[in-house]
């Protein structure tokens, strides 16, 4: 495996770290949720776990979260607009390193997701989209939803959801019109981060396990694609 570094960056706001294995099948760009940097418990889990399936991560922060890491005030994102460009400039720098010979998929946890599935229309050279633990509406807002470009999205997308979510939960999504590029793997009794309670019989580990595992088999198919 490819050693971990940390790219475009000075001494004190990291803004990209990867983690590609020197086998990898595709190559993941994972954008951080709302609150937690790229490198949280939830995402350097995930990613190692991704990498024992021979997908590539590489994990960024947009520039609200990497300005937390210089002490500043702890701000929130800005506006989803801002946070699209943001992506889209990744998209484009990542391509111009790797070229078109890498199976380039895009996505991340909650926000990062979201902010993925919003921007994968735009960009010809993402073969997928990963979601982990879609924002299909606030905490508490269940009739804010945030599906609009979910209906009409035709890029293969591939959302990884705990069944008790509380910002989209089984029975919630179910009603939803969602396009048929989209694909979702439930995981029992997971909560927004994945995680089950005790008395589901599962672990937090299993579900981090069988979330590479299946986030694995989409990315073959699609890098098997015609």
């Amino acid at each position: 495996m490819s050693q971990r570094r940390a790219c475009g960056m000075t001494s004190a706001r990291p803004t990209f770290l990867d983690d590609i294995p020197d086998d990898a099948i595709a190559l993941l760009i994972l954008a951080h949720g709302a609150g937690a940097a790229m490198d949280s418990a939830f995402m350097t889990a995930i990613t190692e776990a991704l990498n024992a399936h021979a997908i590539g991560v590489l994990r960024f922060e947009f520039d609200y979260m990497s300005a937390r890491r210089t002490g500043g005030p702890r701000r929130p994102p800005p506006k989803i607009d801002q946070l699209c460009e943001a992506y889209l400039d990744v998209v484009r720098r990542v391509g111009a390193e790797f070229g078109t010979d890498v199976t380039l998929l895009i996505g991340g946890k909650s926000l990062g997701g979201r902010v993925a599935s919003m921007i994968a229309d735009k960009a010809s050279n993402v073969a997928g989209v990963v979601c982990l633990g879609y924002p299909f509406h606030p905490a508490g807002k269940p009739a804010t939803l945030r599906t609009a470009h979910l209906a009409a999205l035709t890029t293969p997308t591939f959302i990884l959801q705990g069944t008790r979510d509380a910002l989209g939960s089984q029975d919630e999504v179910a009603s939803y019109a969602l396009a048929a590029s989209i694909d979702i793997c439930w995981l029992a009794d997971g909560d927004h981060d994945l995680k089950p309670r005790k008395r589901s019989g599962f672990s937090h580990d299993d579900h981090i396990a069988s979330a590479a595992e299946a986030i694995a088999r989409f990315a073959r198919r699609l890098a098997t694609a015609p």
